[in-house]
């Protein structure tokens, strides 16, 4: 006896075209097989294999007529067991008709199975489209000729809607990454904007510190050298008048020297101012690495806003050695206390009451120096020290704060000076910040 090799394949129907399988149940032959003799396993086992395979399965004669089917490929195809037996393919199915015969056409010519196509369709009476894989493969009888065709069907619509969902959830999630990094980069340029505005408007407010600080020895010599002239034109008219005495000549040395004396010295200040605003201006506009004393660098920051803190009324105490110094990058420190200055003046005496602000720089060990910052303000909240060097966090910001300056003060001491930095405070009790620097900055290019 030959059997039927039961092999897996999936068709589809679409408005009676045959789909793929899945599934498990039976198969029947209800009818008697036509006259072509195609024999089907009879043992009780065997059989019961074939009727109850997961997969469509169908005996196809050479002429496409179904010579046996399983209840499974029923279902796939949405018609019953008698109505397949002894009928065409272009009869159940037209939809796959010249498929199907094209493919029994080249199994009897060449005797090799056709395998792994994918059909996709509806059944009759249905709407979803749905997904099969078949299998064809020649049937022989004890001479070797092939007197059917054995057709497998195995449904994949799941599996295939799955793919489709996962491919769809990627896409998604592609989408949702280029939206998260496109703002990402929006964020960051527009953090380096408002960065590069805080650096510009600090170094205006140096601008502003040092002129109200040359505008008092400036004025001053202004004031001494207009009395001056006054001096020397009464002097001349006397000359000129031939009454001059000793006791004139005597009082206008005496003057002049003292007009001399006052205008080097005030001279000499605010060449001085101006010498340090250039060096400042620079250092914060280059952030070159040199080495330089940092009790000059820290007393220059100061000078800068000595005019912001007598009109607060603050008073400001620095503790600082000589000859501490240091291998690392001037202007980014500047501006490091600078924000550090502005910040304790803006928060920590919101009000305009008077307080006092110090600063305390000393070397610790051989290769590092601490910088102690301090104010005896309103304090912090736990909720805001938390935050305070968290970018764009502010409590002002209807006063116009931006929330960078603790962050950039932040930004400074770790990644352009290598350092690290605390912070320390209290309701009322004011605040502490302790920066610990190396006296050599790590090489590498400062970020502000």
């Amino acid at each position: 006896m030959v059997y039927c090799d039961v092999v897996e394949q999936r068709l589809v129907l679409v408005e009676g075209r045959l789909l793929s399988t899945s599934g498990e149940h039976g198969v029947t032959s209800a009818r008697s097989p036509p006259t072509l003799n195609v024999p089907v396993p009879e043992q009780p086992a065997l059989r019961l294999i074939y009727d109850t395979a997961p997969i469509g399965l169908a005996v196809l004669s050479p002429d496409c007529r179904y010579l046996h089917i399983n209840q499974r490929l029923t279902e796939i195809c949405g018609i019953s067991v008698e109505d397949h037996l002894g009928r065409s393919v272009r009869d159940c199915v037209p939809g796959l008709a010249d498929a199907v015969e094209d493919i029994v056409r080249s199994i009897m010519e060449t005797g090799e199975p056709v395998t792994g196509i994918e059909v996709a369709g509806q059944r009759a009476d249905q709407t979803d489209e749905r997904w099969w894989v078949t299998y064809w493969h020649p049937l022989r009888n004890d001479a070797g000729d092939i007197v059917g065709i054995n057709v497998a069907a195995e449904e994949v619509t799941e599996r295939k809607r799955a793919a489709a969902a996962l491919q769809a959830h990627e896409r998604e999630l592609r989408s949702a990454r280029d939206a998260a990094q496109a703002a990402l980069r929006h964020l960051q340029e527009t953090q380096e904007s408002l960065i590069e505005s805080e650096k510009l408007a600090a170094l205006g407010r140096l601008v502003a510190g040092v002129a109200h600080e040359v505008n008092g020895p400036v004025g001053t010599s202004l004031t001494i050298a207009s009395s001056l002239e006054s001096k020397t034109a009464q002097f001349a008219a006397r000359v000129a008048q031939g009454n001059l005495r000793r006791s004139s000549l005597n009082n206008f040395l005496e003057v002049s020297r003292a007009a001399s004396t006052q205008l080097v010295a005030n001279l000499n200040h605010a060449a001085e101012l101006v010498q340090s605003f250039k060096q400042v201006a620079i250092d914060r506009s280059s952030s070159n690495r040199r080495i330089f004393d940092l009790g000059d660098i820290t007393r220059q920051a100061i000078k800068s806003l000595q005019a912001g803190f007598r009109d607060q009324g603050l008073t400001v105490c620095l503790d600082c050695p000589p000859d501490l110094t240091m291998n690392s990058y001037p202007g980014p420190y500047g501006q490091m206390l600078s924000n550090l200055f502005l910040n304790s003046m803006t928060h920590g005496f919101p009000d305009g009451k008077g307080g006092t602000i110090g600063i305390e720089v000393q070397a610790s060990g051989d290769k590092e120096v601490e910088i102690r910052f301090a104010d005896n303000g309103c304090g912090m909240t736990a909720d805001i020290r938390h935050k305070a060097f968290d970018p764009f966090f502010t409590t002002r910001r209807d006063q116009g704060c931006t929330g960078l300056g603790l962050h950039i003060v932040h930004t400074i001491a770790t990644n352009c000076l290598g350092g690290q930095i605390s912070l320390a405070s209290e309701p009322d009790e004011g605040t502490k910040i302790r920066i610990t620097l190396p006296r050599v900055a790590p090489i590498a290019t400062p970020p502000l």
